[in-house]
C-alpha cells in the first residue's frame, strides 16, 4: 500500500518547518530565524485518525531579492505539484498577503491538485479572523487559521487535508508479485539495469517535468516468476538549485521504497560510496525493507585480484548501519552478473518472510544469555524472560524483560547477531521490541 504524500509550500519564515515539526512530533527540521535554514530531514510519517501519510517540507529558499524568492517558490511549488497528493500552501497572517503568494497560488490552482490554504501565526482566532479573511483573495478556497507554534487549529487543518485522500487509490489492489525498487543517485545506471533486464529501451530517461506521481513500474518475468520493478529514474527535472534537485530525488526515493519489498541501492563503481548513497540506504533501512547494494559499472574499474575485497570493505564501512545488506558487483552495460540479481532478490524475499518457532527462539535466547550476561545498572540486572516473533517483512521479535530501562543497544545487537548466526537473515533488517513483564512474587 502506498501512503498519500502531503507537501508544505510557502515563502521563507512563514513557519513551514515549525508546522512540519509539530506534525512529525519531533524536531527534525532546524528552525532558526534566518530564512532558508531548513536542511536535511525533509520527510516524516504522520498519523491522524488512523490514516498515515508522508509529509514533506519543501524548504530550501534562500532569498536575495524578491525575484529570487519567487523563482525558488515556483520551483518548490512545482516539486510539490509533481510529487504530492495534497498541497498545504502556507501563508503568514502577520505579513499579510504578498505578491509572491498570489503568483504561487496561480500555479497551484492550475495544477488541479487539492490545495489546503493555511494561514499561520494566528495566535488569537477572535482578534485576527478579519486578517485571515484577506486570504480569500487568493482564490484557492477557504483559509484555515493555525498557529504552528502554539499548535492551535492543527486538528481542523488535518481533518481537511485527510478529506482529500482518495482511500481507494492508496489501497493498492492485492498484488502478490514481489516489488523491487531500484534506487540511487541520478546517473548511476538505474534505468540501464532495468532496460538490460527486459532487453529493450522501455524506461525512457528524460528530463520532462511533471511525470507521473508513481515511479515507473515495469513487469519482468524471470524464470517463470513475475516481479514488479519500480524505477525512480526518468523523474529528474532540470533544476538550477542542486539542493532542490536532491530533495526532489530523495522524496521520490521515499515513495518508491514505501511500496517495495526489496530495495536495490545502485552505486556507481567509478565514484565509490557517497554520502547520498548512505542517505538513500538509510531510508530503506528505516522502513524495514530488504536491501541489496548493487555496484554498477564494475567493468569500468581497474581491477586486481583484491579489488572486490577492498571495495566491499569500503562499502561496509560507509554503510556500517546495514551490515546485513547483500553486496554484488554488476555491469548494466555488459549485463554481467545481472541474472544473479534475481537469485539475491529471491533469497532476501525469503529471509524477509522467514518465521522462527517460539521454542527455537527461546533456546537461542537461553544460550545467548548463558554465554554473555545481560547489562546491569546500579546493581539491577536486566532479565530476559521470553522471546517470540510477532511479524515478518521485516522479521520482528518481542522480548519480555523485567525493566526496559536496562536494555542497551549493544546487547540487542549481540542477540541479533546470534539469530543471524543461526538463521542467516541475509539482506533483511531485524526489529526488536522490549516489553516489561513483572516478576512473580
Amino acid at each position: 500500500m502506498s501512503k498519500p504524500i502531503v507537501a508544505i509550500v510557502g515563502r521563507p519564515n512563514v513557519g513551514k518547518s515549525t508546522l512540519f515539526n509539530a506534525l512529525a512530533g519531533e524536531n527534525i527540521s532546524i528552525v532558526k530565524d534566518t530564512p532558508g535554514v531548513t536542511r536535511d530531514r525533509i520527510y516524516a510519517d504522520v498519523e491522524w485518525l488512523n490514516m498515515t501519510f508522508t509529509l514533506i517540507d519543501t524548504g530550501g529558499i534562500e532569498p536575495d531579492t524578491s525575484d529570487v524568492i519567487l523563482a525558488q517558490m515556483r520551483e518548490q511549488a512545482q516539486i510539490a505539484i509533481d510529487t504530492a497528493d495534497v498541497i498545504i500552501f502556507m501563508t503568514d497572517v502577520r505579513q499579510g498577503l504578498v505578491d509572491s503568494d498570489s503568483k504561487v497560488a496561480d500555479m497551484l490552482r492550475r495544477s488541479g491538485k487539492p490545495v489546503v490554504l493555511v494561514v499561520n501565526k494566528v495566535d488569537s482566532f477572535v482578534k485576527m479572523m478579519a486578517d485571515v479573511y484577506e486570504f480569500y483573495n487568493l482564490g484557492i478556497g477557504d483559509p484555515v487559521p493555525v498557529s504552528a507554534n502554539a499548535k492551535l487549529g492543527i486538528g481542523d487543518m488535518l481533518d481537511i487535508v485527510t478529506e482529500h485522500f482518495n482511500q481507494e487509490e492508496f489501497e493498492e489492489e492485492e498484488d502478490d508479485r514481489p516489488k523491487i525498487a531500484i534506487v540511487g543517485k541520478p546517473n548511476v545506471g538505474k534505468s540501464s539495469i532495468i532496460n538490460k533486464l527486459i532487453g529493450e529501451q522501455r524506461v525512457i530517461v528524460s528530463d520532462i517535468a511533471g511525470t507521473t506521481r508513481d515511479a515507473i513500474d515495469t513487469d519482468i518475468v524471470w524464470d517463470g516468476k513475475e516481479y514488479v520493478f519500480i524505477d525512480t529514474a526518468g523523474l529528474r527535472r532540470k533544476s538550477k538549485i542542486k539542493e532542490e534537485l536532491e530533495r526532489y530525488s530523495i522524496i521520490r526515493t521515499v515513495t518508491a521504497v514505501d511500496r517495495a519489498d526489496v530495495v536495490v541501492v545502485v552505486i556507481d563503481a567509478t565514484e565509490g560510496v557517497t554520502e547520498q548513497d548512505a542517505k538513500i540506504a538509510g531510508i530503506a533501512h528505516e522502513r524495514g525493507k530488504g536491501i541489496i547494494v548493487a555496484v554498477n559499472k564494475w567493468d569500468a574499474v581497474e581491477k586486481d585480484d583484491k579489488a572486490i575485497y577492498r571495495y566491499t570493505e569500503k562499502i561496509r564501512m560507509t554503510l556500517s548501519f546495514i551490515p546485513y545488506a547483500e553486496i554484488m558487483f554488476i555491469s548494466a552495460e555488459t549485463g554481467k552478473r545481472l541474472p544473479k540479481l534475481f537469485e539475491k532478490i529471491d533469497m532476501v524475499l525469503a529471509n524477509q518472510a522467514m518465521r522462527v518457532q517460539t521454542g527455537v527462539l527461546n533456546e537461542i535466547l537461553t544460550e545467548a544469555v548463558a554465554l554473555q550476561q545481560p547489562p546491569s545498572d546500579k546493581g539491577k540486572r536486566l532479565k530476559l524472560y521470553y522471546i517470540t516473533q510477532v511479524s515478518v517483512k521485516p522479521p520482528t521479535f518481542v522480548i519480555f524483560v523485567n525493566d526496559k530501562q536496562l536494555t542497551h543497544f549493544s546487547y540487542t545487537r549481540y542477540l541479533e547477531n546470534k539469530l543471524r548466526d543461526t538463521f542467516g537473515f541475509q539482506g533483511t533488517p531485524l526489529r526488536f521490541i522490549y516489553r516489561e513483564r513483572k516478576e512473580k512474587e
